[in-house]
């Protein structure tokens, strides 16, 4: 890689050992891609994730001096104060995350907890060139925004917060953020639940490739959410296309570049119908309710409050939120109805944190699929649905 003469400082060790690991790995990463050089980077977000692995690469480059040029947003942790209220916490877990809260601070993260940052901290002007990690992140960075970013590791990511560039290759480049097959959508695709099965169902009929959407009528914000989070769940897809309505597809042309698309599929009701079925676990009795994966903005939270208010639920109702959401909803009132009811709003959290081994072994409903997916590992079985059944079945005790 050609590299300019901060760059070459940085892999020189002139900015301290820890710049040095982040520049060594970015130059790794661009060989890897025959990225031809750097490109700065304007905004980061790093998906740090309170396991060994991430906590001991963020504190290699604490060691060694590191201080982030770009300071990222960072994805969930769990704040321990509010589950110290809900369940008992490990010494262990306690441990990791007070010491990943300390890495993070020193090496000059914004320290959000957060994994919609997109919606609220972290948003991008169109062809701004970011460096994002975090699933539901980086398609809609790429699709919604038309700003630009990779699919990053958290390390990556951080490595680009700390020398404030990234290899240019991927879908920093126009050619490669060309719609590769157009999807003719048929099914109906009523509400926000919709797009998650649109999401996890596509990659099964278009692979890996970059999916052109034909038919979508103004998707609200959590659609899209849910639209992005599946597709790299489901799948590996970090940028989409929604005919006349995403910014750089205002036209099937302008989507392919002018060119005829070589392959077109269509999804039905039918399509989405047998997704779900494969996805969710059988109806019955449940023990809790899980919700927020992505984080629940507060449209969706009010949506829950309204069925839930002035009732009691059957199994304990949890809802994973960012910091000024659950904020916000107390000052709306949603939260002292939701908490009434026997729920709970939960800030910077994730399903996929130790402070839910309570519910290890239980049986839940969501809306989420990638939630689902998650905690396969964790021995939480699931039933898939749409928000407004499964917080019915959470008064219910069953669905």
């Amino acid at each position: 890689m050609k590299l300019n003469e901060e760059e070459q400082a940085m892999l020189d060790g002139k900015y301290g050992k820890g710049t040095q690991l982040a520049m060594k790995i970015q130059v790794a990463v661009g060989e890897a891609f025959d990225a031809p050089y750097m490109v700065p980077v304007t905004r980061t977000h790093v998906a740090l994730s309170n396991q060994e692995a991430d906590l001991w690469f963020v504190e290699k480059l604490v060691a060694g001096g590191a201080v982030c040029k770009i300071p990222p947003t960072v994805n969930p942790s769990f704040n321990l104060e509010q589950f110290k209220c809900i369940t008992n916490i490990e010494p262990e877990d306690e441990d990791i995350v007070k010491r990943t809260h300390e890495a993070y601070k020193k090496i000059g993260a914004i320290l959000t907890y957060n994994c919609t940052p997109y919606l609220e901290k972290n948003v991008p002007r169109f062809g701004e060139i970011t460096s994002f990690s975090e699933s539901s992140a980086t398609p809609f960075i790429n699709s919604v925004y038309g700003a630009r970013t990779n699919r990053e590791a958290a390390q990556s990511a951080l490595c680009a917060a700390v020398t404030g560039v990234t290899p240019y290759y991927g879908y920093l480049l126009d050619e490669n953020r060309k719609g590769e097959v157009l999807v003719n959508v048929e099914a109906d695709m009523k509400t926000d639940f919709d797009y998650q099965m649109l999401g996890y169902f596509t990659p099964q009929k278009t692979g890996f490739k970059i999916p052109v959407f034909n038919g979508l009528k103004n998707p609200s914000k959590e659609a899209l959410m849910n639209l992005g989070a599946q597709l790299n769940t489901g799948g590996n897809v970090a940028i989409y296309h929604i005919v006349g309505f995403t910014p750089e597809a205002k036209t099937i042309e302008d989507a392919f570049h002018g060119e005829t698309p070589k392959e077109i599929v269509t999804i039905t009701n039918e399509d989405l119908a047998k997704m779900r079925a494969d996805l969710t676990d059988p109806g019955g009795k449940i023990d809790f309710a899980l919700f927020g994966c992505p984080h629940f903005t507060i449209d969706q939270i009010k949506t829950v409050a309204d069925i839930v208010e002035g009732k009691k639920l059957a199994v304990p109702l949890f809802i994973m939120t960012s910091s000024l959401s659950r904020n916000l909803s107390m000052q709306m009132g949603f939260y002292e109805i939701i908490k009434a009811a026997g729920g709970e709003i939960v800030a910077d959290t994730c399903m996929d944190q130790p402070c839910w081994k309570f519910l290890y072994g239980k049986k839940g409903v969501t809306d989420s699929p990638k939630c689902a997916y998650y905690t396969k590992r964790r021995d939480m079985q699931f039933v898939i649905s749409e928000l407004t059944q499964c917080v019915e079945s959470a008064l219910k005790g069953e669905i």
